[in-house]
C-alpha cells in the first residue's frame, strides 16, 4: 500500500509512471522526494503543479545535505524559487555554506529570489546580442555559433528561464537571417497565413522544378555535404544496393499522437518518394523507452494509412541496436568518443563546462562502456559522448545513456540506449536513405549527422531541412496536450477541438482535405503558421462532393399542419446531392406534425426577416408545400410551445421568400458544436497571453445539444460517416454513438453567404 501511495504521490508531481517506478527503486531518493512532496503539500494543498513538481524532483535528486531539505522546499512551495537556474544556485549555496544558521538575506541575493524576468527584458537582451553579432550571423549563416547569443543573453539575465531565451533567440535569428531560396513556385506563395488559390498540388510541386534535390548517388553535389577519401566508393556501393532508387523515411517518436504538422511531414516524405517512383520507410525512433506506449505505435500506423500512404516497410531504431552498439565501440577505438561522468545538469544549456574525461584513453573508455552495458553504473553516472562541436555551439553530444527501463521490443536486454543525435543518421545509413527530410529545428544537427557517418566510414545520406507547419489558435506540443487533458479542458488526445490527426479524424475532417491543405501550404524553408479557416476551406471542398445531405433541427419548434393533404404520412424523395441527382435519393417521412428550427419563426420579425411570421408563409424544403401561420400556442410562462399552420401546394400561388428545413418522425440524437479552443491566435506566446495557454481557453469551445432531431435517413450511420445537415453545416458520426443513440460532431459550418439573411 505504501508503494502505491508513493507512486500516486510521485505521478502527482508530474513524473511519468515509469519514471516514478524507477524512482521508487532508489530508496534514498524516493524517501527524500516523498518528504519534499509532503512538506510542499502543507503549503500548496494536495495538488502540486508540474513545474513545482519538477523542481522538487530536482531538489530531491541533487541535494546532498538532508538538513537543508525543509529550508529549500519552503522556497519552492512559496514560488520564491521557480526556475532551474535559481534551484541550481540554491543547491550550490547550501553546499558551500554548511554551517548553521543560513544567512537568508545573503542566500536570497545569491540565488535570485524575488527577481522577476519579463518577456520584454528577454526580448531586449536577445535583440542586443543579435545586433552585436549581426554581420557575423549573416556571414556565417548556419555555421554561426548560436551558443554565443544564448550565453550573452544569459549573462545579462542570469535568472531567466533558458528555454524562453532559446525560443526568443530562434525567433529573432529567423527574422534577422534571410532564408535560402524558396523551394516553391511563384504561384505558391504564402503571405500573412494565406495560401495562394492557384497553388500547385503537392505531386506537381515535387515532380516539377520546385525542389532542386540531388539525384541518388550524387550526394556530393549538395552544398555543405562533407566528403572523405571513402565517399565515392561508399556512394558506388549505395547505388549497387538501391539501383538508384529514391528512398525517404518518416521517423516519428512513439511517445504521442501525430498532429497537423506531422501531416505535412508524412505528405512530404511519402509524396516525394511516390513522385519519383521511390520508396518510403515508416521508422519508429524508439530509443526512449520511458515515454513509449503501445497505443502510440498503433495510432501512428493508423494515421499514416488514414492519410492514404503505405510504407515500403515498418522499421524500428531498436532493430539496429546491436549494430549501433558495435559502431559505438568502433567510435571509441577510433578516438572519436569517450565515457564521461559529468552530471546531467552540467550538460544542459549551450555552454556546459568541458568534460575532464574528454582525453580519456580509448582502452579505458572501452572497458567503461562495456561496464555501462552490463549495468555497473546507475542512471546519470556515465554517458558516452562524441567528440564534436555542433552548429549551435553544443559540444560533445551524448551518444548513449544509462536507463533501467524495459523496452517494448527488446525487454531487459539493454540498460543503455542511444540518443537521437547518434541513432538517426546511422539508421538512415543502414536503410540507404537518399533524402533525409527534417524540419528546420534539426538544422543544428546537420554537422553531427555528416560527422558521425564519416567518422565511421559508412554511407552518408543528405539531410534537407524544411519549415514546420503550425496553425493559429492551436497547441500541438505533447506535453501541453497532456496538460490540457489533466486540466479537463479536453477529453483526450482525440478531442475534436485539438489538431492531432486522431482529433481531426474524430471531428470528421477527410484525409483528402488534410493532404490538399498540406499541398496548398507547400514545401517552404521558412516556418508557416496558417489560419485554421484555410484548412476548413479544404474540408468543405471535399465534403461538398462526398457528404450526402440530410435534415436536422437543433432547437426544435413543433408545427401542426391542420389541413395535412393525406390521411397518413407521405414519403418524400430527397436527393443525396441536390446538384447531382445521379448520386441517388433517400426517403424521409412527411406527416401532419413537423419540427422546424425555433429561429425560423418570429412573432415580431425585424425588417428583412424572410422566414415564418404572421402574413409571411415559407416553403418546406423538398416537399413542394408552403405553410402559413394560423395560430401560436403558448405555455403558462408565455413561451411559444407550438404553431398551427395550413399548407398549400407551392405551384398554386405566389412563391415564398424562403424555404426552410424540417424533420418529421425524427430520431433524437446528441450534437456537439465546436468552436476554437483558444481565444488568441498565439496562445503559447507570453506577450499575447501572459497567463499561459491554459488561461486562454475559450469557455464556449463546446456546446452540446442533447436532444437534437435528425431525419431517419441517417439511422444506420456508422462512426465517421459524414453528412451535410442542410443549412447547418457538415457533421460526422462520433465513435461514442450507440445503436439508436447517435452522436454527431459538427465538422465545419457551411460557407458564409454575404447575401443570406
Amino acid at each position: 500500500m505504501a508503494t502505491l501511495d508513493s507512486l500516486s504521490l510521485f505521478t502527482g508531481l508530474g513524473l511519468s509512471e515509469p519514471k516514478a517506478r524507477e524512482t521508487l527503486k532508489n530508496a534514498a531518493l524516493s524517501a527524500q522526494l516523498r518528504e519534499a512532496a509532503t512538506q510542499a503539500q502543507e503549503t500548496l494543498g494536495p495538488t502540486v503543479d508540474k513545474a513545482t513538481g519538477t523542481l522538487l524532483y530536482g531538489l530531491a535528486s541533487r541535494l546532498r545535505d538532508p538538513r537543508r531539505l525543509s529550508f529549500l522546499v519552503s522556497y519552492i512551495a512559496s514560488k520564491k524559487i521557480c526556475t532551474e537556474p535559481q534551484l541550481s544556485a540554491a543547491l550550490e549555496y547550501v553546499r558551500t555554506h554548511p554551517l548553521d544558521p543560513i544567512n537568508t538575506v545573503d542566500f536570497e541575493r545569491e540565488c535570485g529570489v524575488g527577481v522577476m524576468v519579463t518577456p520584454e527584458q528577454i526580448e531586449e537582451a536577445v535583440e542586443t546580442a543579435v545586433n552585436r553579432h549581426r554581420s557575423q550571423l549573416l556571414g556565417e549563416r548556419y555555421h554561426f555559433n548560436m551558443g554565443l547569443l544564448m550565453g550573452e543573453a544569459r549573462a545579462v539575465l542570469k535568472w531567466a528561464d533558458g528555454r524562453t531565451i532559446k525560443h526568443e533567440v530562434d525567433m529573432q535569428v529567423a527574422k534577422a537571417r534571410p532564408e535560402a531560396a524558396d523551394w516553391r513556385t511563384a504561384k505558391d506563395v504564402v503571405e500573412n497565413g494565406e495560401a495562394a488559390s492557384q497553388a500547385l498540388s503537392l505531386m506537381e510541386q515535387l515532380r516539377g522544378e520546385a525542389l532542386k534535390f540531388h539525384k541518388p548517388g550524387e550526394n556530393y553535389k549538395t552544398p555543405g555535404y562533407v566528403t572523405t577519401p571513402h565517399t565515392m566508393d561508399l556512394l558506388k556501393q549505395h547505388l549497387e544496393i538501391t539501383g538508384g532508387q529514391v528512398r525517404t523515411r518518416f521517423p516519428p517518436e512513439p511517445n504521442g499522437i501525430l498532429h497537423i504538422g506531422h501531416a505535412k511531414a508524412i505528405n512530404f516524405n511519402f509524396g516525394y518518394a511516390k513522385a519519383n517512383n521511390g520508396i518510403c520507410f515508416l521508422r519508429f525512433d524508439d530509443t526512449n523507452p520511458e515515454k513509449e506506449e503501445a497505443k502510440f505505435f498503433s495510432a501512428i500506423c493508423d494515421m499514416v494509412a488514414w492519410l492514404g500512404y503505405t510504407p515500403y516497410k515498418v522499421t524500428y531504431a531498436s532493430d539496429y541496436f546491436d549494430q549501433l552498439y558495435a559502431w559505438a565501440v568502433e567510435l571509441i577505438r577510433r578516438g572519436r568518443a569517450y565515457v564521461c561522468h559529468q552530471p546531467g545538469e552540467e550538460l544542459k544549456g549551450h555552454n556546459p563546462p568541458p568534460s575532464p574525461w574528454r582525453e580519456r584513453p580509448a582502452e579505458e573508455s572501452l572497458l567503461l562502456f562495456e561496464a555501462m552495458r552490463r549495468g555497473k553504473f546507475a542512471e546519470g553516472e556515465a554517458t558516452l559522448r562524441m567528440k564534436l562541436v555542433m552548429e549551435d555551439g553544443k559540444m560533445d553530444p551524448v551518444a548513449y545513456r544509462v536507463k533501467y527501463t524495459a523496452h517494448h521490443r527488446t525487454g531487459d536486454t539493454w540498460c543503455i540506449y542511444p540518443t537521437y543525435d547518434y541513432t538517426h543518421c546511422l539508421c538512415d545509413s543502414i536503410e540507404h536513405i537518399t533524402h533525409s527530410l527534417c524540419t528546420k529545428e534539426f538544422q543544428a544537427r546537420r554537422s553531427s549527422y555528416f560527422w558521425l557517418c564519416n567518422a565511421l566510414d559508412v554511407y552518408c545520406p543528405v539531410q534537407w531541412e524544411y519549415g514546420r507547419l503550425n496553425l493559429h489558435y492551436a497547441v500541438v506540443s505533447k506535453r501541453k496536450i497532456l496538460q490540457l487533458v489533466a486540466a479537463g479542458a479536453v477529453r483526450d488526445w482525440d478531442d475534436p477541438r485539438l489538431f492531432t490527426l486522431t482529433a481531426l479524424r474524430r471531428r470528421g475532417f477527410p484525409p483528402e482535405a488534410i493532404n490538399t491543405f498540406c499541398a496548398r501550404v507547400g514545401v517552404t524553408v521558412a516556418q508557416a503558421t496558417m489560419e485554421p479557416h484555410l484548412l476548413e476551406a479544404c474540408v468543405r471542398d471535399v465534403l461538398n462532393d462526398t457528404a450526402p445531405r440530410a435534415m436536422a433541427v437543433l432547437e426544435s419548434l413543433p408545427v401542426i399542419i391542420t389541413n395535412f393533404p393525406a390521411a397518413k404520412s407521405l414519403y418524400i424523395q430527397v436527393p443525396n446531392f441536390p446538384a447531382d441527382e445521379t448520386k441517388g435519393f433517400h426517403q424521409v417521412p412527411f406527416g401532419p406534425t413537423v419540427f422546424i428550427e425555433r429561429t425560423d419563426f418570429k412573432e415580431e420579425p425585424e425588417p428583412g426577416y424572410k422566414r415564418l411570421a404572421w402574413g409571411q408563409p415559407v416553403g418546406l424544403r423538398h416537399t413542394g408545400y408552403i405553410i402559413e401561420l394560423q395560430c401560436v400556442v403558448k405555455g403558462p410562462s408565455g413561451c411559444v410551445e407550438s404553431l398551427e399552420v395550413t399548407c398549400r401546394r407551392a405551384d398554386s400561388g405566389e412563391k415564398p421568400k424562403a424555404f426552410i428545413h424540417w424533420v418529421s418522425q425524427p430520431l433524437t440524437c446528441e450534437i456537439r458544436l465546436y468552436e476554437r479552443l483558444f481565444q488568441h491566435k498565439n496562445p503559447e506566446d507570453p506577450a499575447e497571453v501572459p497567463g499561459g495557454f491554459l488561461s486562454d481557453l475559450n469557455p464556449a469551445s463546446l456546446h452540446v445539444v442533447e436532444a437534437a432531431l435528425v431525419d431517419c435517413s441517417v439511422a444506420l450511420a456508422k462512426p465517421f460517416d459524414k453528412f451535410q445537415f442542410e443549412r447547418l453545416g457538415y457533421f460526422s458520426v462520433d465513435p461514442d454513438s450507440l445503436q439508436g443513440q447517435l452522436v454527431f460532431n459538427r465538422t465545419v459550418t457551411l460557407k458564409e453567404d454575404p447575401g443570406k439573411v
